[in-house]
């Protein structure tokens, strides 16, 4: 799995134009590196979805490592409830995992954004 986590803004015709490149250099080729890619259709869509609280739980539970959501709430000083909402709305993003113990974690070393204009 890579390391860094690319997230941008872009376009479905952006999206299509990516697949058919990917399509095309896949067939008869050797495949692609794998790309890890998060994909929003405009800045204010990212920014509703990533907002500075659960920007603040990525970069703290990053350096903590894998706990539980409980004490990921402890660490965030927040209400379990709110910790859990954003947590399960990352995990379904895949910027958080979730081991069969329930503890979470971030995957990723780094995360890089590219917004188009």
């Amino acid at each position: 799995m890579p390391k860094t986590l690319y997230v941008r803004t872009s376009s479905l015709d952006d999206a299509l134009d990516r697949f058919e490149a990917a399509w095309h250099l896949a067939s008869g080729r050797k495949p692609p590196a794998p790309l890890a890619l998060l994909s929003f259709a405009d800045l204010p869509l990212l920014a509703k979805t990533l907002t500075p609280a659960r920007w603040e739980l990525l970069r703290r539970l990053a350096k903590a490592g894998p706990v539980t959501v409980y004490a990921l709430a402890k660490l965030l000083e927040r209400d379990y409830k709110n910790v859990h909402t954003d947590v399960s709305r990352l995990v379904e993003l895949n910027l958080l995992e979730k081991n069969p113990e329930g503890r979470v974690s971030v995957p990723w070393q780094a995360v890089r954004a590219e917004l188009k204009l």
